[in-house]
């Protein structure tokens, strides 16, 4: 067999055996997270629930999801495990001390974005286009009317219905 022959086949065997290593990268990080959880932990369900830990076992974990309320889950059922500052934040509404305004700050509403400075109005108040219909093209019959010269009183559309 000729080298060049195999080449595609060697290509697409290291390209699968590449996504299938970062794939398993990625469920041992999820599963030392999990591993790392302790009882008083905050923690995120895979469903998007927000809960505390209190017990740990092999194959499961006791959440509580509210004061007094408890629920057995599976170890594999948590998305992510939260530190207390964000899990403070999320559940309780808890503010942050010292917020982080390096960047930009973006404005609640678009409306900074597009409002226009006063010299740019001028400017364009004379290239604005009017797209709607004209008054005089309202009130013009059609040229196939007009050349009939018979009205029996009936608009577009309307059929002698009996």
């Amino acid at each position: 067999m000729n080298p060049v022959t195999l080449l595609p086949f060697i290509v697409l065997i290291g390209a699968m055996f590449l996504m299938t290593r970062s794939a398993k990268k990625k469920q041992a990080a999820a599963a030392n997270m999990r591993n790392e959880m302790q009882p008083g932990t905050g923690v995120r369900t895979i469903g998007g629930m927000y809960a505390t830990v209190k017990e740990l076992h092999d194959d499961s974990v006791l959440l509580e999801i509210a004061p007094g309320v408890h629920a057995v889950y599976a170890k594999n059922a948590i998305g992510a495990v939260l530190d207390d500052a964000e899990y403070n934040r999320i559940v309780h509404g808890d503010e942050e001390e010292e917020l982080d305004v390096d960047g930009a700050v973006v404005p609640d509403d678009a409306s900074s974005l597009t409002e226009l400075d006063a010299a740019d109005t001028d400017a364009d108040d004379d290239a604005k286009i009017d797209l709607g219909k004209k008054a005089e093209a309202d009130d013009a019959e059609p040229a196939d009317k007009k050349s009939d010269g018979k009205s029996d009183g009936k608009s577009d559309g309307e059929a002698d219905a009996k």
